[in-house]
């Protein structure tokens, strides 16, 4: 009987963590860049049956379920066209723009483009709306003011073509707005504000060609229909383990009463 409560509970718990991953993804419905969050579930019999017979875990009880995790997939989605020159679209899986914090030097990894011209001691870099800096692809902060900025815009638009006159040796060499990707991305970890950070020993990898849209933003990836009708099946989920705790509380009440 105990063990009723026990697992309705657990339930219910586990429903409302899932209730606030949904509801952090509606939140971020009109936010560029953004991508939901999927929570998956561990059913704690099944876990404890397929592991190794003297195995000690925190899941001895072995009834109900709990939220194991919450993965993120980093593909592409609707682009807004803006018309805004500081704005860049990633129009590829898995890639990111490098960002650093320039009072504590921490780098993070974003797939908003949303930039802007943000103004330092010596000159005017592309910088995030959260105060970051941009990095290239050396990792060094992006100046707004390179010489070629408006070549770089060129070459990422969709049928550029060079000059004969274009020196190839500096067009390697010059500052650009450059793209990374991981091994493994869905071992990234959210910070907050849209931005990641690798796990320790998880190291970025330059994006070679990286696909990118001028002018344009890459919208939030949350399927609003579909958030609903996870929030819905949430909810129904939510009032079973209620029930099946208030089920069992009438037959613990009733033994008791036949005792007494």
């Amino acid at each position: 009987m105990y063990q009723s409560f026990y697992t309705g509970a657990l339930g219910a718990g586990t429903c409302m963590a899932k209730m606030g991953v949904i509801s952090n993804n509606i939140a971020n419905v009109n936010n560029y860049g953004f991508k939901p969050k999927t929570a998956a579930f561990s059913d704690l019999l099944n876990f404890n049956l397929n592991d190794s017979e003297n195995a000690v875990t925190e899941l001895m009880a072995g009834n109900g379920v709990r939220m194991q995790r919450t993965y993120t997939t980093y593909g592409t989605s609707a682009v807004t066209n803006t018309d805004q020159k500081e704005d860049y679209a990633i129009m590829q899986d898995n890639a990111f723009f490098m960002v650093q914090d320039p009072v504590s030097g921490e780098i993070s990894y974003t797939r908003s483009g949303h930039f802007y011209r943000g103004q330092m001691e010596d000159g005017f870099y592309l910088m995030t709306t959260n105060g970051k800096l941009v990095l290239d692809q050396n990792r060094e902060p992006l100046l707004a003011d390179t010489p070629d900025i408006e070549r770089m815009r060129e070459e990422m638009e969709e049928g550029y073509e060079p000059d004969d006159n274009d020196d190839d040796g500096e067009d390697e060499d010059a500052p650009r707005v450059s793209l990374y990707t991981f091994s493994n991305p869905s071992r990234l970890i959210s910070v907050g504000d849209n931005e990641y950070v690798p796990p320790e020993g998880m190291e970025p990898e330059l994006v070679e060609n990286p696909r990118l849209i001028t002018g344009a933003l890459e919208g939030s990836a949350t399927d609003l229909s579909q958030e609903m009708v996870r929030m819905i099946e949430c909810q129904r989920a939510f009032t079973f383990a209620l029930k099946m705790v208030m089920t069992s509380d009438e037959i613990e009440t009733t033994i008791n009463s036949l005792r007494g």
